[in-house]
């Protein structure tokens, strides 16, 4: 039975994800700004994080909030980390891949997670120690051992160009042996598909708090391992790099990161 907290964060993901649904006949006519260079957002992804706001405050009025759209708001003990709309550049354009996210967290560790694929009616949720679901069904990361066969799934975020020759550099690497790379543009379903098995690993830099904080706990509950691009795994929301797979490949993987000196392109 899930926590009573994660029925809450359920209940406002599915109500902000019927919202994205209703904008979707609508694209051309919505009003879409530039955040930063290449960095895309639109009317829906406010309404959508207002939307589910009201609904959490309704549950947890003394909450704090950080959320991609409004930034941080109030102090409390525990924090709701929000992306209501992660892969806006894939909604704008039609493309069916995005979702909502939200996780609630406590001293800087997420406890409670929600990622919901409204186009799917996929419903991933984790509670800290209580494993991860898949539409109410127990998940697990892959199994793969290494990279030989592996499907991996990273971004090239705006953010992070000046870095790309680097991260290019551990792409070549990596494909002498894995059978392929995918880029979604969805970090959060990108932590989803590992901690369910469709993905084997994913790795990204430039990647923010509301990107990862569900996803980071349903892979650690699906029993995988999640960490920087030095191996470090606490204290991720703030790196903005990430490493997830289950326990072996992830090890693999950040070492062929560190080995390619990507992970030197970023400070210790």
């Amino acid at each position: 039975m899930q926590k009573p907290v994660v029925n809450v964060m359920v209940k406002a993901a599915r109500s902000a994800g019927n919202l994205i649904l209703r904008h979707m006949g609508k694209l051309d006519a919505l009003n879409v700004f530039e955040k930063s260079k290449l960095d895309y957002a639109s009317e829906v992804d406010s309404e959508a994080e207002a939307v589910i706001i009201r609904e959490l405050r309704r549950a947890f009025p003394d909450a704090a909030f950080l959320c991609e759209e409004s930034g941080a708001m109030g102090k409390g003990r525990t924090t709701f980390v929000i992306d209501p709309l992660d892969g806006t550049s894939n909604y704008l354009r039609g493309w069916p891949h995005f979702c909502v996210s939200i996780a609630q967290v406590e001293n800087g560790e997420p406890v409670h997670g929600v990622i919901f694929d409204p186009m799917r009616n996929e419903l991933f949720t984790a509670s800290k120690g209580a494993g991860a679901l898949l539409n109410d069904k127990k998940i697990r990361v892959a199994e793969r051992k290494d990279l030989k066969g592996a499907m991996l799934v990273t971004g090239f975020p705006p953010r992070e160009r000046a870095r790309l020759a680097p991260q290019l550099d551990s792409i070549r690497t990596m494909l002498s042996e894995a059978e392929d790379i995918r880029r979604t543009g969805s970090a959060a379903l990108d932590l989803a598909y590992v901690a369910c098995g469709r993905a084997d690993a994913y790795f990204e830099a430039g990647v923010k708090p509301w990107d990862i904080a569900a996803g980071i706990l349903l892979v650690r509950e699906a029993g995988g391992r999640v960490c920087d691009f030095h191996g470090r795994g606490d204290r991720l929301l703030d790196s903005g790099q990430i490493i997830a797979g289950n326990l072996k490949i992830s090890e693999v993987l950040q070492k062929t990161v560190y080995s390619t000196n990507y992970a030197a392109a970023f400070a210790v």
